[in-house]
């Protein structure tokens, strides 16, 4: 049984905030734990968006620790907690 089966990660939240804001190109990060699910994540949001999807493949230490990155339209961070900016 994988991590997604156990944890719900509100992947049709995600969807609907990158239909939103019609986000073309969205940066997933992700903590160590959720890694395993980078690529059921990102195969999710990009059949269900049409955006392009890349996952972070560096640390994240919380929602202090957000990547310093240009080009891309969101960034979707996922957490032990809920965090809006």
């Amino acid at each position: 049984m994988g991590i997604g089966m156990n944890y719900d990660l509100e992947l049709e939240k995600a969807v609907a905030q990158i239909k939103k804001v019609k986000a073309k190109k969205v940066l997933i990060q992700l903590p160590e734990g959720l890694k395993p699910e980078a690529l059921r994540i990102t195969d999710t949001i990009e059949e269900k968006t049409g955006s392009s999807v890349h996952i972070w493949a560096g640390t994240c230490f919380g929602g202090c620790d957000i990547p310093n990155v240009k080009g891309y339209n969101l960034l979707i961070q996922w957490g032990h907690s809920e965090f809006e900016r």
